[in-house]
């Protein structure tokens, strides 16, 4: 993003000519081709899937918008057993617990998902900062620890580490043959050429390297790197594949995306 945001309880992003920023409303996807995408940016981050549990409406809008300016397909409850909930039920990479919720108390709600064997990284924000309050945040089961008021850069640099620390093997280049996708850098190569891909491209494609050699349904696709509002019904997944699929691997020889009739699609070397 470039820009330093600062997240304080009841005030949100603040910086200088900010637009208002409203919880998104549920809506489905529309079986049609996209009109348009932004041009590539350079913005840094990763495409994940990520979970937020903040009851404070303008933080959790907050927070989300700035993650989805990132590039993270983000998913936000207000309530700390909604939250715990969609934790269990759904695959996510990264989850953003408050401690202060209305219904519950987020040391709760962590111990709850260790104790349900849910493995998924826990950040932990609270307006609560003493050392005594970080070790319970820690011994509860959160892998890391932030206090309110926060930059909004050191919080994407906390949901980064985490995800580095649950793949300690991976570097900040994934490869598959010779596609590289640099993560910090948002660039695509294959074959040493440069590939300008839409940040919906490049985040299809992180998930299709990340499960290289996997059989991926269009649910899974949807979920990851769109959100749990979309509509598994639509085509839009055939189309951004569609699109991924002339860019990566028209003028090479060996096609790297392969449609698994009936199922989804497979990022693999090898032709299943």
């Amino acid at each position: 993003m470039g820009n330093l945001y600062t997240l304080r309880e009841g005030v949100g992003i603040t910086q200088k000519a900010v637009p208002k920023v409203m919880p998104p409303a549920p809506t489905k996807a529309v079986r049609q081709t996209p009109k348009s995408e932004p041009e590539p940016v350079d913005d840094k981050g990763t495409t994940m899937r990520t979970l937020v549990i903040e009851d404070n409406p303008k933080m959790a809008a907050a927070i989300a918008q700035g993650l989805k300016e990132q590039g993270y397909a983000v998913d936000v409850f207000h309530t700390g057993f909604e939250g715990e909930e969609a934790a269990v039920l759904s695959p996510y990479d990264v989850l953003i617990l408050d401690l202060m919720l209305p219904d519950r108390d987020g040391l709760d709600i962590c111990r709850a998902l260790r104790r349900r064997g849910v493995k998924t990284p826990v950040l932990i924000l609270s307006a609560i900062s003493a050392t005594s309050d970080k070790v319970a945040g820690l011994n509860a089961g959160a892998d890391d620890y932030l206090a309110k008021p926060f930059e909004f850069e050191e919080l994407i640099a906390r949901v980064r580490a985490l995800l580095r620390r649950g793949q300690a093997t991976e570097a900040a280049v994934l490869r598959v043959g010779d596609v590289e996708l640099d993560l910090a850098k948002r660039c695509v190569k294959r074959g040493g050429q440069t590939i300008q891909l839409t940040n919906k491209e490049f985040a299809l494609l992180e998930y299709f390297m990340r499960k290289a050699d996997r059989v991926l349904t269009r649910t899974q696709i949807g979920e990851h790197v769109w959100d749990l509002n979309f509509d598994p019904s639509s085509n839009v997944i055939d189309v951004y594949v569609s699109m991924l699929r002339r860019k990566i691997d028209k003028g090479f020889d060996k096609p790297l995306i392969h449609t698994i009739i009936g199922t989804g699609y497979m990022f693999s070397l090898n032709k299943p």
